[in-house]
């Protein structure tokens, strides 16, 4: 079940709602448990099965964690579980192609491909399960005795599927207690409408223009429509995954929880590194925490902290899908950071503002072609289209229609983060002015009741609308 789904937003969320707002406190966490479960058994019963028996391993080694004398062996052993699950399901495939790649030439009999169809969402409620014995282990949560609330960590439909990943110990206390107000509410279904209207207005209509262009021959593309079309992707992701993220916290507000960001206008950064305290927060801070810090992060010599460096981002390149490409694209990132911190980021710091800009868009954008492209040799053939196609017939202006026009001024505007400081700077202005300020807020609720009705409107008419972070 999608959240830009006229099933969800008409029906399954006020269902939701007015039950866990009818129900007594105790109540409220049981009601909500029940509704992720509906939630993601739509997508298949099968998967839901995976969901509970991951709930049920993790509550057995949180216990043992927290109560038997070993207890770093068996934090051990539910990490171990927790990524064979992930591995399973989500790599068996690519590890049995391959080593069937190897053999070719030999003798030996190939495996037989066991084409296990992927859960939706393993990739976070696997993170988010090991956060949870990682976080009891090093003392910075304590043990959850309730299986209800730690079934609804693990499988809380707003940030289920696509995340952000939550962290036990951010959320472990939101579990037992959170404060509910209309103020709170509010600002949830204020966020949620943007989520809703960057996903349905910005990213599929870019999906629309990226998905035609890779899905011709690369080898007739000009290099104009090459750059509009990973320019395009590079949009479509940016307002696909942070929209998602927006109605994640917007829900999340509904409920009462307080998540934390997972974006921060990303395409402001003027490095790689800065890249990625703002894009996909929730994941870089969990390698970090998790993998980047164990491994000795930057108090070890400096050779191993660029080991480490390139350790984390091929992973995190990996954790995105069961491909080269989503490998080497992590690397290619993993490779920009150590190069900032040989003295490229000094370089850099001492360079006109717009020059640094511009240097890591080139690199987030060339980056963007592995993560798109579906193996690495037609990402390089896709590349040379983008800086020499040899092609001299550019159509790439047959793509822009008036709306479609519309559609990149904003989303080009709005992914600078031109929105949220005119509205800071509008609210400053009248905010001493109460008649002024109280009109400036009725326009402001009007303009939210027409984004979510011009949004339900693109959805009924079936337009595109599927997220990209669903398939990791």
């Amino acid at each position: 079940m999608l959240f830009s789904s006229t099933l969800f937003l008409y029906l399954f969320l006020p269902i939701t709602l007015l039950l866990f707002y009818l129900a007594p406190q105790r109540l409220r966490n049981l009601i909500l448990l029940v509704a992720s479960l509906v939630f993601y058994a739509w997508g298949g019963v099968s998967y839901t099965i995976i969901l509970i028996t991951s709930i049920l391993l993790n509550y057995l080694f949180g216990y043992l964690i927290a109560n038997a004398n070993n207890r770093k062996l068996f934090l051990s052993i539910g990490v171990i579980i927790n990524l064979s699950l992930l591995v399973v399901f989500k790599y068996a495939d690519f590890i049995v192609e391959n080593i069937n790649n190897l053999i070719f030439a030999t003798s030996i009999e190939k495996i037989e491909q066991p084409n296990i169809t992927l859960p939706i969402g393993i990739s976070f409620f696997t993170f988010q399960a090991i956060s949870y014995l990682v976080d009891i282990y090093r003392n910075e949560a304590k043990y959850q005795k309730n299986l209800i609330n730690i079934a609804l960590y693990i499988s809380l439909f707003p940030q289920l599927i696509a995340g952000p990943i939550v962290r036990y110990h951010d959320i472990a206390q939101q579990l037992i207690k959170r404060s509910f107000s209309f103020e709170k509410f509010g600002e949830g279904v204020e966020r949620f409408i943007i989520g809703l209207s960057k996903k349905v207005l910005l990213a599929n209509n870019f999906a629309l223009v990226a998905d035609k262009i890779f899905a011709s021959d690369y080898q007739n593309l000009s290099s104009p429509t090459a750059w509009l079309g990973i320019i395009s992707y590079a949009l479509q992701i940016y307002f696909d995954f942070s929209g998602y993220s927006d109605m994640a916290i917007g829900l999340g507000k509904m409920f009462g929880f307080t998540f934390l960001e997972n974006f921060n206008f990303p395409y402001i950064s003027k490095s790689i590194k800065e890249f990625w305290r703002r894009w996909h927060i929730s994941l870089s801070s969990w390698f970090k925490d998790y993998l980047y810090i164990p491994l000795g992060g930057s108090r070890v010599a400096r050779h191993r902290i660029y080991v480490n460096l390139l350790i984390v981002f091929t992973l995190t390149g990996f954790w995105h899908g069961a491909s080269w490409s989503f490998l080497f694209w992590g690397l290619f990132h993993g490779f920009f950071l150590v190069l900032e911190r040989l003295g490229l980021q000094k370089i850099l710091s001492k360079l006109w503002a717009p020059i640094q800009h511009f240097y890591t868009l080139l690199v987030v954008v060339i980056a963007w072609v592995f993560f798109r492209v579906e193996s690495i040799e037609y990402a390089f053939v896709y590349l040379k289209q983008m800086f020499y196609s040899g092609v001299s017939n550019s159509d790439w202006f047959t793509y822009f229609d008036s709306q479609l026009t519309i559609v990149f001024i904003i989303g080009v505007l709005g992914s600078f983060g031109l929105f949220p400081y005119l509205g800071k700077l509008l609210k400053s202005v009248f905010k001493p002015k109460a008649k002024i300020s109280d009109l400036a807020s009725l326009i402001y609720s009007t303009t939210l009741i027409a984004l979510l009705l011009l949004s339900s409107v693109f959805l009924l008419a079936g337009s595109y609308n599927p997220f990209i972070y669903f398939r990791f």
